[in-house]
């Protein structure tokens, strides 16, 4: 395993992260393909195994139950100041309209839930999962800053938003002499592209270390679209788990150009993504989500291999700007 700092920070991260939220309860239709306690057990192993240190969870992936078994399972495979726990706060957590957002009542209250379900004292890096444009952003960032100063979160991360969202949160950081952002987690790979003009130049210039999310594009660019008569439902074989397929002429072309390049080097599509995803400018680590062995397998496989110029010139090159998903933006 290779290991890089976390944007300007000294914290060394593995270059590959397990996201988490395949793990969890079965309980809701919309996420009936998340793994058990019993069903993660072998990836918590087999990641740790592979030198992985970084575990990406959040507080709304069924609503606790992947904080409970991440908890649990690197409590019994691991020494806690060996791994980096990262977790995340917005997200509805029930009905109770105070139950959600970035206020200060939900962060502290929500950063104790965490701690407890993940069995731990302290979380390593504690995240904003989107953007709340009904919170003042001063009320976000002073509730953060207390919960570093109290020893409950070592680094503070955002996720999913807009550049200018984010530019405003630093500049209020800044302008308080607050805790500043270290992370931010956004969703990129070869057929979702769009942060390369605003939010990546600017985590370079600010020294932000960046996790990203959906380097498969919800397994698209592992298998490609889904025939009917196949009979395929395994989630992500269609569309992201946000629901947006990829599948315009251009995205087909990029699964192409993955899969014919896979095909020469005789690896899989995935190995390909991932060594993509690696050599970005400003990437810390890319989160790997699995639901069999194998997913985590060929992430690990893919630290192996380095594209050549013609290799990423011919992913790249098929790429058309698209639709923004994954946050929206209310207009002012």
């Amino acid at each position: 395993m290779k290991y890089r700092r976390l944007g300007t920070t000294g914290l060394k991260v593995s270059q590959l992260g397990l996201g988490c939220m395949s793990f969890g309860s079965r309980d809701r239709p919309a996420f009936g393909w998340t793994l058990n306690e019993e069903e993660a057990r072998p990836f918590f192993k087999a990641a740790l195994e592979a030198g992985i240190n970084l575990f990406d969870t959040a507080d709304a992936y069924s609503r606790g139950a992947s904080e409970i078994i991440v908890g649990k399972l690197l409590k019994e495979y691991a020494q806690r100041d060996r791994v980096i726990i990262a977790t995340k706060v917005y997200a509805p957590m029930s009905d109770d309209p105070n139950d959600r957002g970035l206020s200060r009542k939900h962060i502290l209250s929500s950063i104790e839930g965490s701690l407890r379900r993940l069995q731990t004292d302290y979380v390593d890096l504690y995240q904003i999962h989107r953007f709340d444009d009904e919170t003042p952003i001063e009320e976000t960032l002073r509730a953060l800053e207390d919960v570093v100063r109290s020893g409950k979160a070592r680094y503070i991360g955002a996720s999913t938003m807009a550049t200018w969202q984010f530019a405003r949160m630093l500049a209020a950081s800044e302008r308080h002499d607050w805790t500043r952002f270290s992370a931010m987690q956004h969703q990129y790979s070869p057929v979702y592209r769009e942060d390369e003009r605003e939010l990546i130049p600017l985590c370079l210039a600010e020294g932000i270390g960046i996790l990203n999310w959906s380097p498969l594009a919800g397994g698209f660019l592992a298998h490609g679209r889904a025939r009917p008569e196949d009979g395929v439902t395994e989630r992500g074989r269609t569309e992201t788990p946000l629901g947006t397929p990829h599948d315009r002429a251009p995205d087909r072309a990029i699964f192409e150009a993955v899969s014919s390049i896979a095909a020469a080097r005789g690896v899989s599509n995935a190995e390909i993504v991932y060594a993509w995803c690696s050599a970005r400018p400003g990437i810390a680590a890319t989160l790997v989500g699995a639901t069999k062995l194998q997913h985590l397998t060929d992430a690990v496989a893919s630290l192996e291999l380095t594209l050549s110029q013609e290799e990423v010139a011919a992913i790249e090159a098929p790429y058309t700007p698209r639709e923004i998903f994954g946050h929206k933006v209310k207009p002012h």
